[in-house]
C-alpha cells in the first residue's frame, strides 16, 4: 500500500466502497470494459485478466504446471489466485457460482 503524507478527506472502506458502487453503475460488458480501461493501466488490467482466466482452470483442479501452459500466467500467479479462491472473502467463487449459472462459464478442458 503506498504512503501518503496527506490525510485523505475520505476513508479507504468509504473510497473502496465508492470504486465498487462505480463498477455496480455499468449495465454491459462494454461499458464494464471502457470502465476498466479507463480506470486502469494496460499492465494492472492484464494482471487482473491474468488472475480471472485461471479461475476455471483452478475449479477444474487442473495442475498449475498446466494451467500455465495453456495460459502462460505465471506459477506464482496461480498459486496466489488459488489461495484467495479457497479464502475466506469468497469473491473469486462467488463470482464463479454466479456466472456458472447463467451459463457463462468457458469450458476446460481436461485432456
Amino acid at each position: 500500500m503506498k504512503r501518503r503524507a496527506v490525510q485523505p478527506e475520505t476513508s479507504d472502506t468509504a473510497s473502496l466502497d465508492f470504486l465498487c458502487e462505480a463498477m455496480m453503475s455499468m449495465r454491459t460488458v462494454e461499458e464494464m470494459r471502457a470502465f476498466l480501461r479507463d480506470l486502469t493501466t494496460p499492465a494492472e488490467l492484464e494482471a487482473l485478466t491474468d488472475r480471472w482466466r485461471v479461475v476455471p482452470y483452478l475449479l477444474r483442479e487442473v495442475a498449475y504446471r498446466e494451467i500455465h501452459d495453456r495460459t502462460a500466467v505465471s506459477v506464482t500467479t496461480i498459486g496466489r489466485v488459488a489461495r484467495f479462491l479457497g479464502g475466506e472473502q469468497g469473491g473469486y467463487a462467488l463470482a464463479a457460482r454466479r456466472l456458472q449459472r447463467k451459463g457463462r462459464w468457458p469450458p476446460v478442458d481436461s485432456d
